[in-house]
């Protein structure tokens, strides 16, 4: 939907490859399961720099080398990179636009639309970030999957035009600030409703494939979402629109390159065999269960 988002300049290129950007969309998560050091990118736990009701952001500097100085390397990649590792996607981005690389631009994009769109769930900022530590396990795979399956048909995605972002990085902080302010809502609604709810009718069973799942019932889930008031809505299409201006943004940082040139030009056999590579590698390892952090 983002691809909608975009001037005119570059929504015929974009256009003409949504399917490639919306099916590899979702490559971030596989090299979860693929990849070493794939995981930290998609979250920041940004409450583990806080103690005694301090402001993390107030703790934690933006800018990458002086929080390495602040807390080391290691640190930071424990409790996750996610507003500095898109600051490096959307640099790779501008500069692939600056080459008219149409494999790295079309990979890019599809990660860097993911990446952002991470950042906008407000588990994606928290320790508890799977309801773990508050016996709400699941809550993340609940709020960030099973409420817009069931709710997703009836947003408005109307979301306005990608807009130029002066401070990309100034700017995803105030994204993760964002979902970071919404974190408690999510945990604490969930755990009133659960309190007043029968837990016989909390859960269902549905054929997901080839076998039965657990799932939360549809009753609950529309409980819930009614009780967020529009949150998942407005984070998702915040998401939209904020993965258009950032691709615009990049294009625009790369010199307003011409992409009529590159409407002929296909994703290169080796980018394909890298893409049936990650398959592989993500079918086999999810199978051995060595996924990594939620």
């Amino acid at each position: 939907m983002a691809v909608f988002t975009l001037p005119p300049e570059m929504i015929q290129f974009y256009k003409k490859n949504i399917e490639y950007i919306t099916e590899h969309a979702v490559d971030p998560d596989k090299r979860r399961y693929a990849i070493e050091g794939e995981a930290p990118r998609h979250y920041i736990d940004i409450d583990h720099y806080a103690h005694n009701g301090e402001d993390p952001f107030s703790i934690v500097p933006q800018e990458w080398k002086e929080a390495v100085e602040k807390f080391s390397e290691d640190t930071l990649q424990a409790y996750g990179i996610a507003p500095w590792h898109v600051e490096k996607m959307m640099n790779k981005l501008t500069k692939a636009f600056e080459a008219k690389d149409v494999d790295q631009i079309l990979k890019l994009s599809a990660d860097l639309g993911h990446y952002v769109g991470d950042s906008h769930v407000p588990l994606h900022t928290t320790e508890n970030y799977n309801g773990q530590l508050t016996n709400q396990k699941g809550i993340h795979g609940f709020w960030e999957s099973r409420l817009p399956e069931l709710k997703s048909k009836e947003y408005n995605y109307f979301v306005g035009r990608a807009k130029y972002i002066d401070d990309v990085l100034d700017d995803e902080w105030l994204t993760i600030q964002q979902s970071f302010a919404a974190k408690d809502s999510v945990l604490e609604f969930e755990q009133i409703l659960n309190k007043r709810f029968p837990q016989d009718q909390k859960y269902t069973v549905e054929n997901r494939g080839a076998s039965l799942t657990k799932i939360y019932a549809e009753e609950y889930a529309n409980e819930y979402h009614e009780m967020l008031n529009g949150m998942v809505e407005r984070r998702l299409t915040r998401a939209i629109v904020k993965v258009g201006s950032y691709w615009y943004t990049a294009w625009v940082n790369a010199g307003q390159p011409n992409l009529e040139d590159l409407l002929e030009k296909k994703p290169s056999p080796s980018l394909l065999e890298e893409n049936v590579k990650l398959d592989h590698q993500y079918k086999s390892n999810k199978i051995k269960g060595r996924a990594h952090q939620d």
